[in-house]
């Protein structure tokens, strides 16, 4: 006997709003409409890559506000317009 294999699938039960999953399947598009469980994992992976970005672009502000990146980009700036004098087209 080997050791029980562990299954990537999550059940569970969840109560919706009847409104809500009537709003959503007017909204998904026609190959969602009639799956249920497709149309919330599509749903989820939706909003996981929109949390992501969110994240992202937080992090990104907040590097942009960093006075320590600000000046070591700065630098990084003047070096290379050193580089862009060196006559080369462009």
């Amino acid at each position: 006997m080997g050791t029980p294999r562990v299954s990537n699938t999550v059940r569970r039960s969840v109560a919706l709003a009847r409104s809500l999953v009537r709003d959503a399947a007017k909204a998904a598009p026609p190959e969602l409409r009639k799956n249920l469980n497709r149309l919330i994992t599509v749903a989820l992976r939706e909003y996981v890559e929109r949390r992501r970005q969110a994240e992202f672009r937080a992090a990104m502000e907040a590097m942009a506000a960093d006075p320590a990146i600000r000046a070591e980009c700065a630098a990084i700036d003047a070096a290379f317009r050193v580089a862009e004098r060196d006559g080369l087209p462009g």
